[in-house]
């Protein structure tokens, strides 16, 4: 990452603050001809720096909400309350949306989730409550005059992370800024400072009193940040990962000074990078960045300090790692509020990981390929990425040996799906086929033939309705011709 001067950075904010669109010069005269003052503040004018439009417009002004909404409601097409009682407004004018939030200051009591707001008088003073100084700059409208009472430019510039006032104070304000330290580093590749650093460590059992839901939304920023390797080593050495993600930390558990096994942490992190360099541009069947897969990487092993083994003769095993890691990943992603869905499939992904393994000492049935697929389902593509990014070896024969496999592997897919159209691997018949012919209602007998018919198919390919049919009557015979569930 090269460093720019501030000349530089200035030059570059100049230009973006150049497009930012009229209606928003509108309203600044708007709140300026009511006695008000009005800026665009925090992420939209940091990344105005760093040459990225950012579409999330941001503002703080001196009024208060209620005026603040006369105004918005003058100006734009729609307004509306985003969080009356923190002094936010929000508005739409066109394609343009803004939220405008009163001066504030805010602070946490002990034991309290949620924080104590009061309005402020100036512009300095909100800034100075910020959590970084590189978030703590300011552009007042109309007169587009920059506001840096902190020295975020500065800092941006020697890619800092600061806060504007003393670290301790600023995370006793808010703890979930010991998450967003680490967050922005690796979103933007900032190294915090020793001030910064020490908070960290001193204060992060202070983030049990956040709400789980605050965390995981700082958690997944981190993860899809272009360097989320900084941000997760950031937080496993302050301790911070202790209290949120402990599953990480305990990796290093896994250390062995005899050398009888690689390094479960570090072998994490690389399969992390791994992974994220086979993701895919936005035509491809992985987007980057993608969290499910790079959060799939991140907790594919952490099964392994509870399954490690030391066998007879010295060597080491973890046996059925992925299928108690799929349940560590599931419990750990319920605490933290995960959709059902996003839990779901990276819990999936995490117990699959192992399961290519098997392929490369002996080549797969037909069947075995088909069962990979179905088990994989639409989360194929990502373990693909998965498996292999997993290959960490040093041994070059080895690598190469895998990824041969895996090539192997993943041309039969193609050929069977071409031949089966596998994407979408069903019986011959459903379910009212197969009540139809045996003359079933619904109910536990026709799941049964279901599921039947869904082996014969796995096992030898497409058979036709009609073979399908007679498949199913001379099962229907076995089974004594009635429902024995």
């Amino acid at each position: 990452m090269s460093t720019p001067s501030v000349e530089q950075l200035r030059s570059i904010a100049l230009h973006v603050f150049a497009t930012l669109p009229v209606d928003i010069s509108e309203l600044g005269r708007l709140f300026r001809d009511a006695g008000h003052e009005l800026a665009l503040v925090g992420g939209p004018v940091r990344d105005a720096f760093l040459g990225v439009t950012s579409h999330d417009l941001d503002f703080t002004t001196s009024a208060r909400p209620e005026e603040t909404e006369r105004i918005l409601a003058a100006w734009g097409d729609a307004h509306w309350d985003v969080g009356r009682e923190y002094g936010t407004i929000a508005a739409r004018k066109g394609d343009v949306i803004v939220e405008v939030t009163t001066y504030r200051t805010e602070s946490y009591e002990i034991g309290s989730r949620k924080p104590q707001v009061e309005y402020g008088e100036t512009l300095e003073g909100d800034l100075t409550r910020r959590d970084f100084t590189v978030n703590a700059m300011a552009l007042r409208l109309p007169q587009l005059e920059f506001v840096d009472p902190t020295g975020g430019m500065h800092d941006l510039a020697a890619r800092m992370l600061r806060t504007p006032v003393t670290a301790e104070q600023s995370f006793d304000d808010d703890p979930l800024r010991i998450m967003r330290a680490a967050r922005f580093s690796a979103q933007l590749g900032l190294d915090v400072v020793p001030d910064v650093l020490a908070a960290m460590t001193a204060m992060s059992s202070r983030l049990v009193i956040v709400s789980a839901e605050r965390i995981r939304a700082e958690l997944e920023r981190l993860v899809v940040s272009p360097w989320p390797r900084r941000g997760l080593e950031l937080l496993v050495y302050t301790g911070v990962a202790d209290v949120v993600l402990p599953e990480l930390s305990r990796l290093q558990e896994t250390v062995d000074e005899h050398r009888r096994h690689k390094d479960v942490y570090e072998h994490t992190l690389t399969v992390l990078e791994q992974a994220i360099a086979l993701e895919t541009g936005p035509d491809g069947p992985v987007p980057g960045p993608d969290f499910v897969l790079r959060f799939a990487a991140l907790m594919h092993d952490i099964g392994k300090p509870a399954t490690r083994h030391f066998e007879p003769g010295g060597n080491v095993s973890f046996h059925h790692h992925e299928m108690v890691g799929a349940k560590m990943t599931r419990a750990r992603m319920k605490a933290l509020r995960f959709d059902n869905q996003t839990t779901k499939d990276v819990s999936k992904l995490v117990e699959l990981h192992l399961r290519f393994h098997g392929y490369g000492e002996a080549k797969w049935t037909d069947s075995a390929v088909r069962r990979y697929v179905a088990d994989a389902g639409p989360l194929l593509e990502r373990l693909h990425r998965l498996t292999r990014a997993d290959c960490t070896t040093r041994n070059q024969r080895k690598a190469i040996r895998l990824a041969a496999a895996y090539d192997d592997l993943e041309d039969r897919i193609a050929l069977l799906r071409e031949d089966e159209e596998l994407r979408a691997i069903r019986p011959e018949l459903d379910g009212t086929q197969i009540m139809e012919i045996l003359g079933v209602p619904a109910g536990p007998v026709v799941g049964r033939a279901y599921k039947y018919l869904l082996d014969v198919r796995m096992e030898e390919g497409p058979i036709g309705a009609d073979a399908a049919r007679e498949r199913l009557l001379r099962w229907w015979a076995a089974e004594g011709g009635r429902d024995a569930g």
